[in-house]
C-alpha cells in the first residue's frame, strides 16, 4: 500500500528527524533491536504520524514514553495464514494476536473462496480493512483443489485478474497443484503468469517435492514453501532459492524439526507462519515462535528478523519490518529477550496494546453481511443407507492415523441388516457421509472410517477441507440425519449429538466456517464440543480437525468427498465394496 501519510507529512518528518521540531511521539531510553545491522543499540525513536522519523539520541516529543532500557523490536508479521481457520471474525482474530506483537498478516482466503468465490474474498477485505491489524492477501490458486469434489465456485485466472492489481493483494497464494505446474497444465500456468506479469509473489505448497521436478516448480516462478518438515527437504529448497516459511499451526508444527537448519544456514530467507490455528492457540501468536526459536538456541536478533524483516522483504513491503527512519511505526516493546511477551504494542505510531490487552474496542468493527451458504437438496434418512451389492460384503475403509493428515486403507466386514451395511461400534467401524452443501446437487459420498472410537451418537461439521461440504461421522443413521439437519438450521457449524439430542453445538453461520460471536464464547463452545466428544466415546484429541481432512482428496491414501470414496494414489473415485 502506498504510504500517503509519509508523503503528506514529508517536510514535518524531515524537521523532526533533524531535531528542529518535536515529534508526535518519542520512545526514549530504549534498546533498539536493529534487524538491519543485526545489533542492539541504545537510542530514542521519534515518530511522526505512523512513520519513524529518526532513531538517535535526545529527541523531543509532544508525547514521550520512557522505555527504561527495555527492548524495542519491529512488530511481527505472519507470512501465511488462513484467517477462517480460527473460526473467528477478523476483528476477534485481531483482538487475539495484536497484544502478542503481531500487527501484520498475509492472509490466504482459500477456505471462504471455496465456498463463496470472489464474494468471499471481498467479504474478507471489507471485514479487515479498518482493523488495527494490517491484512494483506494472496489470491487463492486452487479453488477447487481437485475435480473430485464439488466446491461452491471455480476460480480461474480471469476471476483473479479482477483483483490482482489491488494494493492489498501481494500475489498468488500457495500453489498446491504442483503436478499441474510440473506438467504444464495451461489453467495452472495462467494463474502463475498473472502474478509474474504484475511482479507479485507466487507462494508454494509442495511437500516432499524434490530433484528436477522441484527445479521445474521453482523455475516456473514459485518462491516459497511452508510444507517442509525435515532438515533435508528444507535445505534443498533453500539451496534452490526458495524462501522457507516455517510453520507452527494447530495441527502441524515444524519449527522444532527445522531448528538444526536455522543453526546452520543463512536465516535471511526464512520466515515464520501459522497457516491454520484454532482460537486457543492464537493468544501467543508469532511471539511464541520467536520464544521457541530462541529457547532452542537461535540468536534473538535472527529470530526477530524471521518474524519481521525477512517476511516484509519477501513480499516487497518496503517500509515494514524494521526500526529505522522512513519505516512504519509498528513496534513491540519487550522487557527481556526470553519471554517475548510485549509490554506495549504500537501500530501506526499509536499504542494499541499493553500487558497482553487491547487498548481499543474491536467490537466497533462490524463486518458486512453475507448470504447463507448451506444449501443442500432435501435430505431423507434413506439417502444415508448403504445397500450391499449381491456377492459383496467387504468394504474399503478409511483408517485415521492420530496427529497425521494421511490415512490408510483397510478391508473390513461391516454389520449387515436387511441388506444394508451399518456401523459396528464393537469394531470401531463408523459410517461417514459427505453431503454436498453449495449447489443442492444431492451428492452424498458414503463410506466407513476407523479410529474415532465413537460408542454412540454422531459428530458433524461444515468445516471440511478443501471444499467444505458437510461431513458427518456416526454410529447410526438417526443421529447422522439429526446432526445434518441441525447444521442446515444453523447455516453451518460443528455439532455432537446422541439419541436425537444435541450435546454441543458451535454455530458457524458465516460461510459455514466462522462464528459471529466473541472469541470467549467460541472457545467455550469448543470446550463443550471436546467434552461431548469424550462422552460419546471419541478417542481422538482433536476429532473435528481429523474429520475435516478426511475429505481432502490430495493427501493419501483413502479419502471421501461428496462424489464418493477417493483413491488418492490413483486420483480417482473408487468403489466402496470389494
Amino acid at each position: 500500500m502506498k504510504n500517503i501519510t509519509q508523503s503528506s507529512n514529508l517536510e514535518k518528518i524531515i524537521k523532526v528527524a533533524k531535531g528542529e521540531i518535536p515529534a508526535d511521539l518519542v520512545i526514549k531510553n530504549a534498546k533498539v533491536i536493529n534487524v538491519l545491522s543485526e545489533e542492539i543499540h541504545e537510542a530514542d525513536v521519534a515518530i511522526v504520524g505512523d512513520i519513524i522519523a529518526g532513531v538517535a539520541k535526545d529527541y523531543k516529543g509532544l508525547e514521550e514514553i520512557d522505555a527504561k532500557g527495555m527492548y524495542l523490536s519491529p512488530s511481527f508479521i505472519d507470512g501465511h495464514v488462513h484467517l477462517e481457520s480460527s473460526m473467528l471474525m477478523p476483528s476477534e482474530f485481531a483482538k487475539m494476536v495484536v497484544p502478542s506483537g503481531t500487527t501484520t498478516v498475509i492472509a490466504d482466503p482459500h477456505e471462504i473462496s471455496n465456498v463463496m468465490g470472489l464474494q468471499g474474498i471481498s467479504f474478507m477485505r471489507e471485514a479487515t480493512k479498518n482493523l488495527p491489524l494490517d491484512v494483506y492477501m494472496m489470491l487463492p490458486s486452487c479453488v477447487p483443489a481437485t475435480s473430485l469434489e464439488t466446491s461452491g465456485v471455480d476460480l480461474n485466472s480471469y476471476d483473479l485478474a479482477l483483483l490482482i492489481d489491488a494494493p492489498w493483494v501481494l500475489g498468488i497464494a500457495e500453489m498446491m497443484n504442483f503436478p499441474g505446474v510440473v506438467n504444464q497444465d495451461a489453467s495452472v500456468l495462467s494463474k502463475i503468469k498473472l502474478g509474474l506479469e504484475k511482479d507479485k509473489r507466487i507462494d508454494g505448497h509442495a511437500p516432499h517435492l524434490s530433484g528436477k521436478d522441484l527445479c521445474a516448480y521453482i523455475a516456473a516462478g514459485v518462491r516459497s514453501d511452508h510444507e517442509c518438515t525435515t532438515k533435508e527437504e528444507a535445505i534443498e529448497k533453500l539451496r534452490l532459492g526458495m524462501y522457507l516459511m516455517i510453520r507452527e499451526a494447530t495441527g502441524a508444527r515444524d519449527l522444532e524439526a527445522l531448528i538444526p537448519v536455522l543453526k546452520t544456514v543463512n536465516t535471511r530467507k526464512c520466515m515464520f507462519v501459522t497457516d491454520d490455528r484454532h482460537p486457543k492457540h492464537l493468544a501467543k501468536h508469532i511471539s511464541r515462535m520467536v520464544k521457541k526459536a530462541v529457547k532452542n538456541g537461535i540468536d534473538p536478533i535472527k529470530a526477530i528478523q524471521m518474524a519481521s524483516l525477512n517476511t516484509a522483504e519477501y513480499f516487497n513491503l518496503q517500509n515494514l519490518g524494521a526500526i529505522a527512519p522512513g519505516y512504519k511505526a509498528d513496534i513491540a516493546i519487550f522487557e527481556n529477550l526470553e519471554n517475548f511477551e510485549p509490554h506495549m504494542v504500537f501500530k501506526d505510531g499509536k499504542k494499541i496494546a499493553q500487558n497482553g490487552k487491547m487498548l481499543i474496542d474491536t467490537n466497533a468493527f462490524k463486518a458486512p453481511t453475507l448470504r447463507g451458504s448451506v444449501n443442500i437438496k432435501y435430505l431423507y434418512k434413506e439417502d444415508l443407507q448403504i445397500k450391499v451389492p449381491e456377492g459383496k460384503s467387504k468394504v474399503k475403509t478409511i483408517n485415521v492415523i492420530p496427529k497425521q493428515l494421511i490415512t490408510k486403507q483397510t478391508i473390513e466386514l461391516p454389520k449387515i441388516e436387511n441388506g444394508y451395511a451399518i456401523a459396528d461400534t464393537q469394531n470401531d467401524l463408523l459410517k461417514i457421509a459427505v453431503i454436498e452443501r453449495h449447489k443442492a446437487t444431492g451428492n452424498i459420498g458414503l463410506g466407513f472410517v476407523k479410529g474415532f472410537g465413537l460408542k454412540s451418537g454422531a459428530i458433524a461439521s461444515t468445516v471440511a477441507h478443501d471444499s467444505h461440504n458437510m461431513i458427518v461421522i456416526g454410529t447410526n443413521d438417526d443421529d447422522i440425519y439429526y446432526a445434518a439437519v441441525e447444521l442446515v438450521k444453523s447455516q453451518g457449524g460443528k455439532i455432537i449429538v446422541e439419541n436425537g439430542k444435541t450435546l454441543a453445538h458451535l454455530k458457524l453461520p458465516i460461510a459455514g466456517l466462522m462464528s459471529d460471536k466473541p472469541n470467549e464464547e467460541v472457545q467455550q463452545k469448543i470446550a463443550e464440543l471436546d467434552l461431548a466428544a469424550k462422552k460419546i466415546g471419541c478417542k481422538i484429541d482433536e476429532p473435528f480437525m481429523s474429520m475435516a481432512f478426511l475429505s481432502l482428496s490430495v493427501i493419501p491414501e483413502l479419502k471421501i468427498t461428496d462424489k464418493g470414496l477417493i483413491d488418492v494414489n490413483k486420483f480417482e473415485v473408487t468403489d466402496l465394496f470389494v
